[in-house]
């Protein structure tokens, strides 16, 4: 076991995709995440950014901390891809690879000779993965962006009230678009084991977005009606509302079947209801839901949050207090699995950030490495490459790289 590895955290041997290099010419939210999620499964994720960084480590406002949520577990290769020497650099890395990953508008690796078809000549076991708005069709040229993509693909629609479309309020294309794009290059690395083969692979914002939509597309080919917004939607189940606990604090509560409906009835003092016709089956309860819902908010108002949480969780009915993200970071249930990494944001400050929502062995996927500086790694990543201290040194003096400063 490396000096590195503890008892709660597996020397990197024992992850899933030791072994497998990908180089990451991304920014962003999409790429970056599929970066991660690779990192975090074990690759060697070296990401390549211009000489001044990544312009998403600069990014203010509501995007500030996208660097820091998608970089961990990775090395920064500093690197001016204008220039020939930064090309033949980007070359020799790409040759030593098993995977590339690029998000960048079309046409923009070919200007640099780093496109699929340039590549593969030289690297014909590479898989390379394209993260686009739209795959190959009328709308491949178009940009897109998160926002661009649920509004055209039906998910502000089906999250807005009716007339307000409304953005989901995480990256989520961006973010299951990289997914997509993992699952799609852990494919592609099982028949290379085949054939022996790279190839290329796209993943996109559009396409993602309407796979999401699925479900209501198919309500409306099984009902023959419009997908109606979530909002204003009929519940499908006789309890299935947001309420407000005694200090306003709100608290979603769910009950669908009898077994539900008769321990919260007990557990709430609604003996009572257990007799009355009106409610005697889930039909006729959907039905009493005009007058149902009312009541059940006005016993529930009575309670404390944590009243309710330890009632609801004791009797086992679905429920979630509404939380803020920040709430998550001192969530218990997070802070004791495993769940949240402590990431370095700089100036002796750290942040939370979300482990991958799976476990290994019983285990939570570690954090090794902190997000880098731009070109933290360059020397060792070329060191690695074959290059010498001097010709490390004559790249830097042209301009083609950029090495860690003090």
């Amino acid at each position: 076991m490396s000096a590195a590895a503890t008892q709660d955290q597996p020397d990197i041997g024992d992850l899933p995709l030791a072994g497998i290099r990908v180089v990451e010419f991304c920014q962003m939210v999409m790429g970056p995440s599929c970066g991660m999620i690779l990192a975090d499964l074990g690759a060697d994720v070296v990401k390549v950014e211009p000489l001044n960084g990544d312009r998403t480590r600069r990014l203010q406002g509501v995007a500030s901390g996208f660097f820091f949520t998608f970089s961990r577990n990775k090395r920064s290769l500093a690197l001016d891809t204008a220039t020939a020497a930064g090309q033949a650099v980007a070359r020799r890395l790409i040759g030593e690879s098993d995977v590339l990953i690029e998000n960048f508008r079309p046409g923009l690796m070919a200007r640099f000779g780093l496109d699929y078809e340039t590549v593969a000549r030289f690297a014909p076991k590479l898989i390379y993965c394209s993260l686009k708005g739209f795959l190959p069709g009328p709308y491949e040229n178009r940009t897109a962006l998160d926002e661009v993509v649920q509004m055209m693909g039906g998910l502000a629609y089906m999250t807005g009230p009716p007339g307000k479309p409304m953005r989901a309020g995480a990256s989520v294309n961006d973010i299951m678009g990289g997914m997509f794009g993992v699952i799609a290059i852990q494919a592609a690395l099982a028949k290379r084991q085949r054939t022996g083969r790279g190839q290329h692979i796209q993943s996109a914002l559009f396409e993602n977005n309407v796979f999401l939509m699925g479900q209501a597309m198919m309500y409306e080919a099984v009902t023959g009606r419009p997908a109606q917004p979530w909002s204003v939607k009929d519940a499908p189940w006789p309890v299935y509302d947001l309420f407000d606990s005694r200090d306003g604090t709100k608290i979603f509560v769910s009950i669908v079947g009898e077994e539900h409906w008769s321990d919260f009835c007990r557990a709430f003092g609604c003996e009572a209801w257990l007799d009355d016709p009106r409610l005697a089956t889930k039909d006729a309860r959907i039905a009493a839901r005009g007058w149902m819902i009312p009541e059940i908010a006005g016993i529930l108002r009575q309670h404390s949050i944590e009243d309710l949480s330890l009632r609801l969780e004791a009797i086992g009915l679905p429920f979630a207090p509404v939380n803020r993200p920040g709430d998550l970071v001192a969530d218990p249930h997070l802070v004791a699995s495993g769940g949240l990494h402590d990431v370095d944001i700089g100036n002796g400050r750290t942040g939370k950030a979300p482990a991958l929502p799976i476990t290994m062995d019983g285990r939570r996927l570690p954090k090794r490495l902190d997000p880098p500086g731009p070109g933290d790694d360059t020397a060792s990543v070329l060191a690695e490459l074959g290059f010498g201290e001097d010709e490390i040194a004559d790249l830097a003096a042209q301009g083609a790289i950029g090495l860690k400063t003090a």
